[in-house]
């Protein structure tokens, strides 16, 4: 890959940005600008996967030359969907529901190359959350506010006061960008990592 080559984020999120300062000194974000919308009876994982795709595409198209990161996250609890809560009020109604049982999260990633060629992975955490008070809901959604993250939780925060275990290989896919195989593709794309 030339080393000019522009690297670039589709995503507005400051938490992915911060992680994927990890990997990378230098790269750009820009909103996608794609619409999010489910599809009847499509699975969880395959919905990551096809937005991550769909935000790294609309990027790539618009900046030609350029090497595309895309990601998106779902929450399923046992078939729900949990999206990001917008509200206090759904934010405490997603935190209910979670108590005591198991939320798995499937974090895609997906890079588009110089070509325009696009290569996804798809990440699986389980979640099991402690029983929840409506007081330890109350207090927690007042501490960490955290009404743009699916799930209702901020696992960097104060949210792993909420779990009694996590499950996954790689823990930066719960905060929204798995990194081990977001370095892969990246390598594989020709970005020169570590």
């Amino acid at each position: 890959m030339s080393p000019q080559a522009t690297i670039i984020l589709a995503s507005t999120s400051h938490y992915r940005a911060a992680l994927l300062r990890r990997l990378l000194e230098h790269f750009e974000q820009a909103a996608p600008g794609t619409d999010e919308f489910a599809i009847e009876g499509e699975a969880p994982a395959v919905r990551a996967a096809r937005l991550a795709e769909a935000k790294a595409r609309a990027v790539a198209a618009t900046r030609p030359g350029a090497v595309v990161i895309g990601s998106d996250q779902v929450a399923d609890l046992e078939g729900t969907v949990l999206d990001k809560p917008v509200t206090v009020h759904a934010a405490h109604k997603q935190l209910a529901a979670s108590s005591g049982r198991e939320v798995v999260f499937h974090t895609a990633v997906c890079v588009v190359d110089l070509r325009g060629d696009a290569t996804t992975h798809v990440d699986e955490t389980r979640v099991r959350f402690r029983e929840l008070s409506t007081e330890d809901i109350a207090r927690y959604v007042e501490r960490e506010r955290p009404l743009d993250c699916a799930g209702s939780f901020k696992c960097e925060g104060l949210g792993i006061a909420l779990f009694e275990r996590i499950d996954n290989e790689d823990p930066t896919a719960l905060i929204g960008l798995p990194l081990i195989a977001t370095a892969r593709l990246l390598r594989q794309a020709g970005v020169v990592l570590p």
